[in-house]
């Protein structure tokens, strides 16, 4: 399906931030730049400069929609006299179907991580991918998204996707618990498994069985109404032991919350599944729902309100948008990983709750903040990276990587372009904790026929390469391929050295097009591209 730019239905997607825009809106924003630039004055350093208007329209576009701007998008921002148009940029941005698509992107990799294609297809087919689009979208409360999560009873067809979460695990309960924690609480509890975790002490061997508790009465099920996930009234009464071989009794309970009680039947005596233990669902046709549900305690009792749920969505979506959590890395916030800015991260805990756990106004806070709008060029005699006295490079996710190439050749994208599929499999990693290029990934980039025939196959007029071939001038040739590819107009220097490059083809058509498409490629694969700075 052709994507039609965004510039394009400007009036149709904006939507009002009226609120926002006023004084009392902005002082959101503000607090964050305090938070940050007291700890510059505190570290006596002196951050980067501000991003040029040019350099932010790439880099928001990235973050935002998941890939570069078309060269109309950003020519219509360029030209906007409006002292505000970053923020009228960012709402925009903000209110289009591409920012669901590719948030749906991110959060599907940090759910679920990456898979086959078979997982992709099963996450379309079921209707996963199509309910995370419409919580960007919809702009669901985040607290609301995890419950809906971890309980799994969808109360109307159309969010029977989120069932998907627990089914995909395929009733491995221990696998569940470890995908839990991190993806909701921000924790990593594996460790745990055997003994209480060995460096964040806190993190108890019981609170990692507890977690399994909660989930170990379920089980995936086909029903008329598709995949579901049910839950037996009765069993899951275990043991666990120790590295001493202690046996301890399995309680209902996790990190950062008490003991859920519920009556435990002696070691001999039987449990009968009757009828009279369960309720009816929500929805005609779906598993009864047991009257006690260790899924139903865990959401009320634990999750809701829980303190990291809050504060473990907040970093994250920091590490999204500014290269790096405060507690880094972004999934571990435990003692051994103390944060970068302890009253910045407890601050936007805390506003994010007050709003209702509203995602898209923590997305615009951050992204019209002081620390985002900073140039990429490390200062001089600063090394921490944590503390964001310059915006962090980072490389593009594979979906990120697809969309930008088609934009860059075509001036458009399909979000079910083949090469989606090659790049997942090439560059899986969605914010790595440290940055690097894979062998493979290099390799494919150097001979991949995928990346060469999107080059070669572009040939309608409105295309990238015969673009450049209509223009007279090598400065307006090379100053059309720099500033669609990075956003920037070319050096004297870049000019000199492609134009001679192309000039060595002579009269020649065809092996002029050669060395504009090798030009192409080159630029294409290269780290100023395929990085968001």
């Amino acid at each position: 399906m052709m994507r039609i730019p965004l510039a394009a239905c400007a009036l149709l997607c904006v939507v009002s931030f009226a609120a926002d825009n006023t004084s009392a809106g902005d002082r959101p924003i503000a607090r964050i730049d305090h938070f940050i630039e007291q700890t510059w004055e505190q570290a006596g350093v002196q951050p980067a400069g501000p991003v040029t208007d040019s350099e932010f329209v790439r880099r928001v576009y990235l973050d935002l929609v998941g890939r570069i701007p078309t060269p109309q998008e950003r020519e219509t921002f360029l030209a906007d006299q409006r002292p505000d148009r970053r923020v009228h940029l960012v709402d925009l941005l903000l209110a289009s179907n591409d920012h669901a698509v590719h948030f749906a992107d991110l959060f599907d990799t940090l759910l679920m991580g990456r898979g086959r294609d078979r997982d992709y297809r099963d996450r379309r087919k079921h209707q996963w991918r199509a309910w995370l689009e419409r919580v960007f979208r919809d702009n669901r409360p985040w607290d609301d998204v995890a419950r809906q999560v971890l309980l799994a009873r969808p109360e109307s067809p159309q969010d029977r996707g989120a069932v998907w979460f627990l089914y995909e695990r395929e009733n491995n309960h221990q696998e569940i618990a470890e995908a839990i924690a991190p993806a909701f609480f921000g924790i990593r509890i594996e460790c745990a498994q055997c003994h209480d975790h060995m460096l964040a002490s806190e993190i108890e061997q019981r609170h990692y069985w507890g977690l399994v508790a909660f989930f170990n009465r379920s089980e995936n099920t086909k029903t008329k109404n598709g995949p579901r996930v049910k839950e037996s009234a009765i069993g899951g009464f275990s043991e666990f032991a120790d590295l001493s071989g202690e046996s301890t009794p399995n309680q209902l309970t996790f990190f950062g919350a008490g003991v859920v009680d519920e009556p435990r039947p002696a070691a001999d005596a039987k449990q009968e599944d009757l009828p009279e233990l369960y309720i009816e669902a929500a929805l005609e046709g779906d598993p009864q729902v047991p009257r006690f549900s260790r899924r139903e305690q865990f959401v009320t009792r634990i999750a809701d309100g829980h303190p990291l749920i809050a504060r473990a969505f907040v970093n994250r979506m920091w590490a999204i948008l500014l290269g790096r959590g405060i507690v880094h890395p972004f999934d571990e916030m435990d003692s051994t990983h103390e944060p970068s800015h302890p009253e910045l991260l407890d601050w936007l805990a805390q506003d994010f709750r007050d709003s209702g756990y509203d995602i898209r106004r923590l997305a615009r806070m951050i992204v019209l903040s002081r620390p985002y709008g900073l140039g990429s060029r490390r200062p001089d005699g600063v090394d921490d990276p944590a503390l964001f006295a310059w915006y962090l490079e980072r490389p593009l996710t594979a979906e990120q990587l697809a969309r930008s190439m088609q934009v860059a050749l075509h001036g458009s994208f399909r979000n079910d372009h083949p090469l989606f599929r090659q790049l997942r499999r090439t560059f899986p990693e969605v914010l790595p904790d440290t940055v690097g290029t894979r062998i493979d990934a290099a390799l494919f980039l150097s001979n991949n026929p995928a990346v060469t025939t999107l080059i070669s196959d572009s040939r309608e007029p409105s295309h990238l390469v015969p673009r450049i071939r209509q223009l007279e001038s090598p400065t307006e040739q090379v100053s059309l391929l720099t500033e669609t590819l990075f956003g920037r107009p070319p050096t004297e220097e870049e000019i000199a050295q492609i134009a001679g490059y192309v000039e060595t083809a002579g009269d020649d058509e065809p092996a002029q097009r050669r060395r504009w498409e090798q030009v192409v490629w080159a630029l294409l694969t290269s780290a100023e591209f395929r990085f968001n700075h």
